[in-house]
């Protein structure tokens, strides 16, 4: 893969409605669990290795479409966080690492994958800064129903929302795992300020 690539039209758009409204009215959505570089920002996330998938998509049924067509056959663990920006958010430079708070070994994800579900009309500001190092080498306008997939040791920013309305999109750092790291990662956990809800 080249750094990045972006899908357009990658769902029937009332798959990506449904989605939207799923995660809007779930009740683990709200202020981020994530850490410092998320500025104004809300979500929640799910951890899983591959063999847990089929527990996700009975607890998350409106996931089921967007994992069997992002997840990456390669990978067996996973971090899946929808995020909500709103006018005021932004997300600075970071490399995603998310599972470190469970293995401190974890290098970088093989790939990351971002689908957007919401975006408010005339967006100003929100886009997606892909940096290798210090060379920028993309700048995705966030558009709605456009699946993205990016290197996952890249440095990347979402820039701030300078609109009114919701930039909603769904997130998920995809890893390759040594049986060792897999060992400290949860089976299948849920992140969230709203409900402490681990488990295996």
């Amino acid at each position: 893969m080249n750094y990045y690539s972006q899908h357009p039209q990658a769902f029937a758009i009332a798959y990506i409605n449904d989605l939207r409204g799923e995660i809007l009215a779930c009740p683990y959505l709200t202020i981020n669990n994530l850490n410092r570089d998320f500025i104004d920002t809300k979500g929640f996330s799910v951890v899983f290795q591959r063999s847990e998938i089929a527990k996700v998509k009975r607890q998350f049924p409106f996931f089921k479409p967007y994992l069997d067509l992002a997840l990456q056959p390669t990978c067996n663990a996973f971090y899946l966080n929808p995020l909500l920006l709103q006018k005021g958010s932004r997300v600075d430079p970071h490399i995603d690492r998310s599972l470190r708070s469970y293995c401190k070994t974890v290098e970088p994800p093989m790939v990351v994958s971002v689908l957007y579900l919401q975006v408010p009309p005339n967006l100003q500001g929100g886009e997606l800064v892909l940096r290798n190092y210090k060379k920028q080498i993309g700048q995705i306008k966030p558009e709605i129903n456009t699946l993205i997939y990016f290197q996952g040791d890249l440095t990347h920013s979402v820039k701030a929302v300078k609109t009114p309305g919701m930039r909603l999109s769904l997130v998920c750092e995809q890893y390759n795992l040594s049986e060792n790291e897999l060992e400290e990662i949860p089976e299948f956990a849920v992140e969230s300020r709203t409900i402490k809800a681990k488990g295996k």
